[in-house]
């Protein structure tokens, strides 16, 4: 799955008044298990999502991986440092495309089965009761998605 595009980032609001400044583009800006290149997630999503102790956290700038073959969520841009899958405390959707259960949404708790199985009527109001929750302040993205950015962007692709 892409990852979410910018328009998606500014209409929904949610991470980016939050969420710290993503680190700058490296040389080491790719995946180091599959060579996918990673997109900056902040420090913050990474600390809020791994189930290791925060010892291991010793980078400042991170880059998810979206690949759904790769165990590698999360690598560091300046060190091998690397968080799998297994080490999160959330299913990450990317990760996982077969998998029902897995959430689309981390606030709001809706599910690839919920959005799978809804008519057009049920998922126009999914995405009213998540643009509603994000407008009255309710989300985290930036702390409960894995990609540590809103996820309107991967519904609406899902949806499509």
């Amino acid at each position: 799955m892409a990852s979410l595009s910018e328009q998606d980032e500014q209409a929904c609001g949610c991470c980016s008044a939050r969420a710290a400044t993503p680190p700058a583009p490296s040389a080491r800006a790719r995946c180091p298990a599959c060579a996918a290149p990673g997109r900056a997630v902040s420090l913050t999503t990474v600390r809020a999502l791994l189930r290791i102790s925060l010892r291991a956290v010793t980078q400042t700038a991170y880059r998810f991986c979206a690949t759904a073959s790769c165990p590698v969520v999360y690598f560091a841009v300046d060190s091998d440092e690397r968080f799998t899958t297994d080490q999160l405390r959330e299913r990450v959707l990317q990760k996982a495309p077969d998998d029902p259960a897995v959430p689309v949404c981390y606030c709001f708790q809706y599910t690839r089965a919920d959005v799978q199985r809804a008519d057009a009527s049920t998922r126009a109001r999914i995405i009213a009761d998540i643009t509603a929750g994000v407008q009255a302040g309710q989300c985290a993205c930036d702390m409960r998605n894995p990609q540590g950015a809103c996820c309107l962007g991967n519904l609406r692709r899902m949806m499509a």
